[in-house]
């Protein structure tokens, strides 16, 4: 009889334990399908005050155009202004520099109070092995989300480097856990003109981009969910 108490008893509980599992499965996919949702709306108009903007840079052209989309926006709207970039691309945070100086000197106002310049693992150098870049992808996530939990920027401003990857997907894993709410705006970059970048691609495809920019109307005709704000440069 206690035997049989005790099994009835153990297929009580790994029922309990697998009922706990699903539920805790359906609540974890319905805050992912809410967050991909919400995401995929309009950003709602806010008063105008200051969001600390999280801008990706990289080389190959990314950092040029990123500044150059940076000298039209409202600065003082978009502050503090934390600038990344690869651990190997010095030249992008350089730049970046200058342009803070630049405007340093236009406003009177010290860049350091309104700029900030961090570096990340890559998660792969040009030529590097798929085998071992598992690895250096790993070790980029934990740094991407040391960043992020220091950072923790309201805005982050992408257009390609695949170092916004990381960065991007503990935004969102940050946005469905509830902890913050990060809008991400992509541009993609002027030199895709028929298809969109494998960064791009990514987070079209997850909808983990609040706002993705083409510069060219055949994209924007591929990828309908895109918008087509002209050449920016």
């Amino acid at each position: 009889m206690e035997k049989g108490n005790g099994c009835c008893f153990s297929i009580m509980a790994s029922s309990a334990t697998i009922t706990f599992f699903l539920v805790g499965i359906t609540l974890v996919m319905c805050r992912v399908l809410y967050a991909m949702h919400k995401s995929s709306k309009p950003l709602r108009k806010r008063a105008p005050q200051p969001v600390s903007t999280l801008i990706v840079l990289g080389s190959g052209g990314h950092t040029a155009e990123m500044l150059n989309l940076l000298s039209v926006l409202q600065k003082d709207r978009f502050s503090p202004r934390i600038y990344i970039a690869a651990v190997t691309d010095n030249m992008s945070l350089q730049k970046a520099r200058l342009f803070e100086n630049s405007l340093a000197d236009e406003n009177g106002v010290g860049a350091v109070k309104t700029a900030q310049f961090m570096q990340i693992y890559r998660s792969r150098e040009v030529g590097q092995s798929y085998i071992t870049s598992v690895w250096t992808t790993l070790l980029a996530i934990v740094h991407a989300l040391q960043l992020m939990i220091k950072i923790r920027p309201q805005v982050i401003l992408c257009n390609g480097p695949g170092t916004c990857i990381p960065l991007c997907a503990i935004a969102f894993l940050f946005k469905v856990l509830g902890i913050r709410w990060s809008s991400i705006f992509y541009v993609e970059s002027i030199a895709r003109v028929k298809r969109l970048s494998l960064s791009g691609l990514l987070l079209y495809k997850l909808r983990i981009a609040d706002e993705l920019f083409v510069q060219w109307p055949q994209l924007q005709r591929k990828y309908p969910r895109a918008h087509y704000v002209g050449c920016l440069m």
